[in-house]
């Protein structure tokens, strides 16, 4: 099933695709597509790819491993830390779990444009993250009590960001990485900053474009400048990787107890909530599956399982409307295939 998930590639919906599932009996690696367009040579298998938002789980556990060192305190509020980024409007307290579970009613901040060809066209530009928090911040609060309704946004691990930068002393990215990405044995993954580049073996990712007539063309979207999705979203790495973050993190090898309940627990009272710290909760066939996806533009990704690791799943799809609305069938259909 997971072959026939995979066979066709490249068409319309995605011009590569790499897929690991595991369980108790074993594990399952596959690949299909192209490298690129205008070469066709074979997908490359190990190649490295933007995982777009699941950087917020490494996010998530790299604040609750300074909460586990006394670092942080989850029930402190964020304005506390970062006193001079908010305003008297922000005068209910945002504590750092409210980041963390999407429920501090902090608005969205700036970005480089409103639709594809917008952020395209400015693609090479840096939109620094404290740019993004400060513009968020002039926005005021949503107007709701910080903990009382969830609402899934980047501007939340944009604050957790400057708050890991600000308790350490030291850069988000290298935080992360001694906290997380060593433990847990990531040797391929990087935070590229203002680097356009996927550096090492990857695949090349395209959007789907209009043109005249009804028809639509390919644009390769590879080198981009993500800078202001940060600790939100800029992170690249590889399947292999993905899978090492998912098994080690489940078992508690790198958030101890009791900070890793955090990551297995939806805020308490918020109707409809479906997110803890870092990951998303779903049914799945009467199983739990928790995970995270993430998309940019080229690139969509997904690591999630059981949380007893019977079943887990990592996938990256050079999906050609990575960003769209709309369900792609080739992502559905590995998903399907993983999981029944």
């Amino acid at each position: 099933a997971l072959r026939t998930a995979l066979d066709g590639r490249p068409d319309q919906h995605a011009t590569a695709a790499l897929v690991r599932v595991g369980d108790p009996d074993g594990d399952w690696h596959g690949s299909a597509g192209v490298r690129d367009l205008t070469s066709d040579r074979p997908a490359h298998p190990d190649a490295r790819f933007r995982a777009g938002s699941i950087t917020k789980v490494v996010t998530a556990a790299t604040v609750l491993r300074l909460a586990a060192q006394g670092e942080i305190d989850l029930d402190a509020p964020v304005q506390g830390y970062l006193p001079e980024l908010f305003t008297p409007e922000f005068d209910q307290p945002i504590s750092v779990r409210h980041l963390l579970n999407h429920t501090s009613g902090i608005k969205p901040g700036v970005s480089l444009g409103d639709d594809f060809a917008q952020v395209y066209a400015h693609r090479f530009e840096t939109l620094t993250p404290r740019r993004v928090a400060e513009s968020a911040v002039a926005e005021g609060p949503e107007g709701f009590t910080p903990g009382t309704r969830q609402q899934y946004r980047n501007i939340n691990y944009t604050f957790l960001g400057l708050l890991i930068e600000r308790v350490t002393g030291r850069s988000y990215a290298s935080e992360a990485t001694r906290l997380v990405l060593r433990p847990a044995g990531m040797h391929h993954t990087y935070f590229p900053g203002t680097d356009p580049r996927i550096r090492g073996p990857h695949n090349r990712g395209y959007q789907a474009v209009a043109g005249p007539g009804g028809t639509t063309r390919l644009l390769d979207v590879t080198e981009w400048n993500q800078a202001d999705r940060w600790a939100a979203g800029d992170m690249i790495s590889t399947t292999a990787d993905l899978e090492k973050l998912l098994t080690k993190l489940f078992r508690g090898r790198i958030v101890p107890q009791p900070q890793l309940e955090e990551m297995f627990t939806t805020p308490a009272g918020v109707s409809g909530a479906t997110r803890s710290a870092g990951l998303e909760y779903q049914e799945v066939g009467g199983r739990a599956f928790w995970g995270k996806s993430g998309s940019r533009y080229g690139y969509s990704a997904l690591i999630g399982g059981t949380r007893d690791l019977s079943r887990t799943l990592v996938y990256s799809v050079n999906a050609t409307d990575a960003k769209s609305a709309e369900r792609n069938p080739v992502v559905d259909a590995i998903t399907v295939a993983a999981l029944k």
